[in-house]
């Protein structure tokens, strides 16, 4: 149990889900899953310091404050320019304050794709099966306060022995005059033998203020395959909780691509994947660049449930300025996991005096016929490189660059995108800060 605190977006929230649950009119079995999701977030409230994984995410400045909760959609002058991937040959999809924006997005002309905004597929028999079914078994009130009072958000189904051609680009825009809180909710599901990548970048239009708390359900059916990628270039102003829970049948791949870089002031992602089938493979890829105050916290789970599968686990944080960079990252090995393979590393990097690194690398095996291992490493930035590099007539920003290139190459070379590697590698040059 979360200890409640008393805060203005609570009792704001407590008063709008009752006026809001009316004024929808939403039907059976709506109702009662929003209402029992609410329940839930009542009776945890919002998540604070004396919770174990949230020891270092500090939720009470973000939620003393009022936010706009209505539907806040601005005209057709969306900015999206700053998520735009040099070479990146894409559907583009856009969610302006969590809502899927039809009119500013691109059509998916090739068979087999289904997009629709995710309150208009209540109804839908494949949906309704899937929604709600994975993300609310966890614990995180945040999940149960998305139930309850989602708006706006996606569903993608990609039919049976589907190869989509190009790459998916779901752009998460936040735009308002006065501060909102966005709930946005995503359901993505994969037929058997079906291919995608999904690119989702999340940005903010002039100095919105906001607080976004999205979740997303992830269903990959037997030998589906989906690239997953999160690319956080956020302004400083909009803050994210992001929720993400991944379901996998047998002989799946399911490879994530986590990256944030300076902007936004507040970021907490959860990842979750379930290995729920025998002969499952999961990667998860991270790099994190922190800059000013900014807080950015990722907490992974990676539960192996049943024997022969593999997992691999890669992040790298690199922190300047008073800057925090989080990670916590959790692999659970089940009694029914035999011939479990299991692999997780953190290596960090800190740049300058006053930046923060807290990591908590963590495994934990029932079963006795596995292969896991874990390990952590905490550097900061080398000096004598440095000067090697000088020497040899490199000029001091660019020998800045190659190092924090180098560091990072070991995930970034992972990523199955050269246009989105090329991307990310500019990010990291145009993030750092050179003395």
């Amino acid at each position: 149990m979360i200890t409640q605190v008393s805060s203005s977006l609570y009792h704001q929230l407590v008063t709008f889900f009752e006026e809001r649950l009316t004024l929808k009119g939403y039907q059976e079995p709506q109702v009662s899953l929003r209402k029992e999701a609410f329940a839930r977030f009542k009776d945890w409230g919002f998540p604070t310091l004396k919770a174990e994984d949230w020891k270092y995410t500090n939720l009470q400045p973000l939620i003393n404050q009022h936010y706009l909760l209505n539907d806040a959609i601005p005209g057709k002058n969306v900015d999206t320019s700053q998520a735009i991937i040099k070479g990146l040959d894409a559907y583009r999809l856009i969610l302006v304050n969590g809502r899927y924006r039809k009119d500013l997005s691109d059509v998916i002309t090739e068979p087999g794709i289904f997009v629709s905004a995710i309150e208009d597929v209540a109804n839908n028999e494949l949906f309704a099966a899937h929604f709600a079914k994975y993300a609310d078994k966890t614990d995180n009130p945040l999940v149960a306060l998305n139930t309850a009072l989602h708006e706006g958000g996606l569903y993608i189904h990609i039919g049976q022995n589907i190869a989509l051609k190009k790459s998916i680009q779901i752009i998460h825009v936040a735009s308002s005059s006065e501060a909102i809180f966005n709930q946005t909710r995503n359901l993505f599901v994969l037929d058997p033998n079906a291919e995608a990548e999904i690119i989702e970048s999340f940005i903010a239009n002039g100095s919105t203020i906001s607080l976004n708390n999205t979740v997303s359900e992830l269903v990959l059916n037997e030998n589906a395959h989906l690239q997953h990628y999160y690319l956080q270039t956020s302004g400083e102003k909009s803050r994210y909780l992001n929720h993400t829970e991944v379901k996998q049948a047998k002989h799946s791949l399911y490879n994530n691509y986590n990256c944030s870089f300076p902007g936004s002031s507040f970021v907490r992602n959860n990842i979750n994947v379930r290995l729920d089938d025998t002969s499952v493979e999961s990667h998860l890829y991270g790099v994190t660049l922190t800059a000013k105050d900014q807080l950015v916290d990722n907490h992974t789970i990676v539960d192996h449930r049943m024997p022969h599968c593999e997992s691999y686990e890669w992040y790298k944080n690199i922190a300047q300025d008073t800057s925090t960079a989080v990670f916590n990252g959790k692999i659970f090995v089940q009694p029914d996991a035999q011939k479990t393979n299991a692999f997780q590393q953190n290596n960090n990097m800190l740049i300058g005096d006053k930046a923060s690194i807290l990591t908590k690398p963590q495994l934990e095996i029932f079963a006795d016929d596995v292969k896991c291992s874990h390990g952590c490493t905490m550097g900061q930035f080398d000096d004598e490189a440095l000067f090697y590099l000088k020497a040899r007539g490199i000029g001091e920003a660019s020998a800045r660059v190659l190092l924090v290139h180098a560091f990072a190459f070991d995930v970034t070379e992972k990523f199955s995108n050269d246009n989105v590697r090329a991307y990310v590698d500019h990010l990291i040059e145009q993030g750092l800060i050179i003395e």
